[in-house]
């Protein structure tokens, strides 16, 4: 189906195989051969994290390849890679790409790609290892506006038409803890779901203290990308799609009919350089076709109050998601196991691929619209709706394909370091009417 023939009733069906994980898991990427070659792209923190949940989820699996966009990045997780497992680093150096191009050199290279660089290009990614036949994981989020949505759409299509495993990296549905009590959410424990609270609330993330010398401006905000809206999509993708996750698996997979978000810059301009462009608190109010409503609050001040939450207010109780615990007329606090959900994520990819059992994670592009959706309504300003969502083919600029190393990026700081930021009720991501 194509992304324009998907209606919002379709969208937003979910497949029960893929939310009841760990059974899936042989497929036509080497056929006879026990070991899958793994390779990365994105060297950051979550890059080699992820290559060590992959080699930790299944022993069979094999680095050999890596791919960023600064040189040094590649050689210090590798050195690090190798001290952990190596068994299973087989990197040499012709198969060390640097550079934009790069990550067509590891899909050639590999089984199953790892993708986890600066979330503009991921839906680019995703589609480019599909396309070639390849296996892929993505982290989160999947893309940052609606034509990487779109993207993603078609890649996910795409996966199941070829039976490939495209597996998402929003940990929290591989949690034992979470499954448990969205299972008893749905199961009608807290009675009727009447609102949902979510809290991603933290100090700065991916703050960056110094430009080192020599480097260019544009080599400067794809060295940070955290702080740079058209790299990032900013934090409502970043970090509430994790709890938006969380909200719509708990609401058997509803999707917003509109919402409206506040938010803004007020404590991280006085550091220029460290911050860029982003806005540092948003909130975002989104409304339900049954009435129910979620209020989803992320912030990165420095000097605040903390707290990650995912609260589930029904009409007999409150399941506070995360925590795996129910408070109310039939209280539950989880007793099972607690295992590291990153790596469950990844046993249930590898298990997919060698069992020939395919998983294609649909939700992936539905949570991460729903934070698109809250962002833009942010930057705007203005009530977002979700038939727009789906109908709009805004692109942050430039579109990932079109990037170059030496291009002049739009956002450049004033004589005192600061960057300008979106004000909203003058930014528009609508398309212009036709004439």
């Amino acid at each position: 189906m194509s992304v324009s023939q998907v209606s919002r009733r379709g969208f937003i069906k979910t497949s029960a195989a893929a939310v009841s994980a760990l059974s899936v898991a042989r497929s036509a990427h080497a056929a006879g051969s026990e070991t899958i070659k793994i390779g990365v792209i994105g060297c950051g923190g979550r890059g080699s994290g992820a290559v060590r949940d992959a080699m930790d989820a299944d022993p069979g699996t094999k680095l050999v390849a890596m791919c960023d966009l600064f040189k040094d990045r590649i050689q210090g997780k590798l050195d690090s890679l190798k001290k952990q497992k190596p068994d299973q680093v087989d990197v040499t150096p012709d198969r060390m790409f640097v550079g934009l191009d790069g990550y067509k050199k590891v899909i050639d290279a590999v089984d199953v790609v790892l993708i986890a660089c600066a979330a503009k290009f991921h839906p680019l990614y995703v589609k480019a290892a599909i396309a070639a036949g390849k296996h892929a994981f993505c982290e989160k989020p999947h893309a940052i506006d609606p034509y990487g949505i779109k993207m993603l759409m078609d890649a996910t299509a795409m996966a199941k038409e070829k039976k490939l495993s495209f597996q998402s990296g929003l940990h929290s549905r591989w949690a034992p803890e979470m499954r448990e009590c969205v299972q008893r959410v749905h199961d009608g424990q807290i009675g009727e779901i009447i609102s949902i609270e979510e809290n991603f609330i933290r100090p700065p993330y991916g703050v960056v203290q110094r430009r080192p010398e020599g480097m260019t401006e544009i080599q400067w905000q794809y060295s940070c990308q955290y702080r740079f809206r058209w790299l990032c999509g900013d934090d409502v993708p970043q970090s509430l799609v994790h709890n938006m996750d969380r909200a719509t698996w708990a609401m058997k997979e509803a999707v917003p009919v509109k919402c409206h978000g506040l938010a803004g810059r007020s404590s991280t301009f006085d550091m220029p350089y460290i911050y860029g462009d982003v806005f540092d608190h948003h909130s975002v109010v989104y409304h339900y076709a049954s009435g129910i409503r979620v209020y989803a609050f992320c912030r990165t001040q420095p000097n605040c109050y903390n707290e990650s939450s995912s609260i589930v207010l029904g009409s007999k109780g409150r399941a506070f998601i995360d925590a795996g615990r129910i408070e109310g007329e039939n209280a539950w606090k989880f007793a099972g196991k607690r295992e590291n959900p990153y790596v469950l994520e990844h046993v249930a990819l590898f298990k997919s691929i060698r069992d020939g059992k395919p998983l294609a994670s649909d939700h992936a592009a539905r949570s991460t619209l729903v934070t698109i959706m809250g962002q833009l309504s942010c930057y705007s300003g203005q009530e977002t709706k979700w038939d727009q969502m789906l109908k709009s083919t805004f692109a942050y600029a430039p579109k990932p394909e079109e990037c170059t190393w030496d291009m002049e990026p739009l956002s450049k700081p004033d004589d005192k370091g600061i960057y300008p930021v979106l004000i909203p009720g003058k930014f528009s991501f609508a398309e212009p009417k036709p004439a």
